[in-house]
């Protein structure tokens, strides 16, 4: 497993103080209002924290949900790309946006359960950590905004696979 090195979070702090309106709105975003700034474990905490508002969207509906996982995509690859430059660094640790889009995609369209939701946390999180071809290339070769985001969200959709397939064998 590739440990990302935790930069420190008064660099954040910093770029956020000199950063212009758009690249304030961006580390905010790409934090996950925040929850990126755990002092460990931070796509865990990122993950956890898009639970509620993946919630109510799947909650909402098909539509709303494809609408909010579209919009999110969006965001989360401009707001990655734009918290990368800032910070500096190609992947920083902070940015979990990817992590909350991913999470979104592990659980899209399936029952608004706690064993879906729980399921889908836990292959999220075991393809986004251990990186299986082709989520492990992605996150090396790709770069920028598009390559932190895309390697989560194929992550997802691995995870979304997986807790199908164990809710129609578990009935």
């Amino acid at each position: 497993m590739k440990q990302i090195p935790r930069s420190d979070i008064s660099l954040f702090w910093e770029a956020f103080r000199k950063g212009n309106l758009a690249e304030r709105a961006a580390l905010i975003l790409s934090s996950w209002f925040g929850s990126g700034l755990a002092p460990f474990a931070s796509g865990t905490f990122g993950t956890l924290a898009a639970i509620p508002f993946v919630a109510v969207v799947n909650y909402l509906g098909k539509v709303p949900s494809s609408v909010f996982l579209v919009m999110l995509c969006a965001i989360a690859f401009w707001s990655a790309h734009v918290a990368g430059r800032r910070l500096g660094v190609d992947d920083p640790a902070e940015v979990v946006i990817d992590e909350a889009a991913g999470f979104c995609v592990s659980v899209f369209i399936l029952p608004l359960t706690l064993l879906s939701f729980a399921l889908g946390f836990v292959f999220f999180r075991a393809f986004d950590i251990l990186k299986p071809f082709p989520i492990g290339v992605i996150d090396k070769k790709v770069k920028g905004g598009l390559g932190i985001v895309l390697d989560d969200l194929v992550a997802g959709v691995f995870a979304n696979i997986c807790v199908r397939i164990v809710l129609r064998v578990i009935g």
